[in-house]
């Protein structure tokens, strides 16, 4: 299984201490050692690394931990491959173009037999099932609507798409835009919300703690998807399996159930 970590904030933040104890289970603390990748969006714009080296031991790994990229919506992975070679065309996360805007998407899980006709301008460029379902959801969010629409009105469709591709196997996945972040547990996915009053955090993974009250101000909300909690000390809340959920602001604005299979 892959591990997938997600942020959404209401103040731009840093994520380098969820990230030092998350780079270590690829490959150190864990058996993820087929690649990792982060995307952080600023604005508009929207600043991607990826790289085939194990998470733990690569230098642009070092470089993300040491380097405090302050953003509101973070997605970062590290795989264990199932479909298709370890190559840097099949390291998440992926990201595309729609209506304009930056969009980033990153998938745990292993999608069975799932091929479905890509046409128009979503085409995979690698030939793992994670990058094809992204070309899926992004290919009928752009025939649903002709322009962005509000993530409320997104949420519909974009349940009904997850409940499909679910049909197939595991299906675990962050998606965002840098205006808020969708988050789907087929298996494994937890959240945690930061908030005043802050507290000291202590890693899982890396002999590592921090006091929120030092770095943070009174008004911030962060919230920190992952597939498996990252701290010690605080505690996270597991989503119930085969949900989708929107983060905005830092805050859990939806979620509805995606346990009924259809068909693509």
């Amino acid at each position: 299984m892959c591990q997938l970590l997600g942020m959404n904030c209401n103040t731009p933040t840093d994520i380098c201490f969820s990230f030092a104890g998350f780079r270590t289970r690829g490959g150190l603390t864990d058996v993820h050692k087929d690649g990792w990748g982060i995307a952080f969006f600023e604005g508009r714009g929207c600043r991607s690394f990826i790289d085939v080296q194990q998470a733990c031991e690569s230098p642009v790994a070092d470089l993300v931990r040491q380097y405090p990229i302050r953003s509101t919506n973070v997605i970062a992975h590290i795989r264990k491959a199932t479909q298709g070679r370890v190559a840097l065309e099949n390291t998440h996360p992926f990201q595309r173009e729609l209506w304009g805007r930056h969009w980033v998407f990153a998938h745990n899980g292993d999608l069975k037999d799932f091929h479905p006709k890509l046409v128009g301008p979503y085409q995979a460029v690698g030939d793992t099932d994670s990058e094809r379902a992204f070309c899926y959801l992004l290919h009928h969010l752009r025939l649903e609507f002709a322009s962005a629409p509000a993530p409320e009105r997104m949420f519909p469709v974009l349940r009904e798409l997850a409940t499909r591709i679910a049909a197939y196997g595991e299906f675990n996945f962050l998606l965002s835009n840098g205006d808020f972040l969708f988050a789907h547990r087929g298996t494994q996915l937890s959240y945690i919300v930061r908030q005043a009053p802050f507290s000291t955090a202590r890693l899982k993974d890396e002999d590592m703690s921090i006091n929120f009250n030092e770095v943070a101000s009174p008004n911030d909300r962060i919230a920190v998807v992952a597939t498996q909690p990252l701290t010690e000390n605080e505690v996270w809340t597991a989503f119930e399996d085969r949900t989708l959920n929107l983060f905005v602001d830092g805050e859990l604005r939806m979620s509805a159930s995606t346990a009924s299979p259809v068909n693509v």
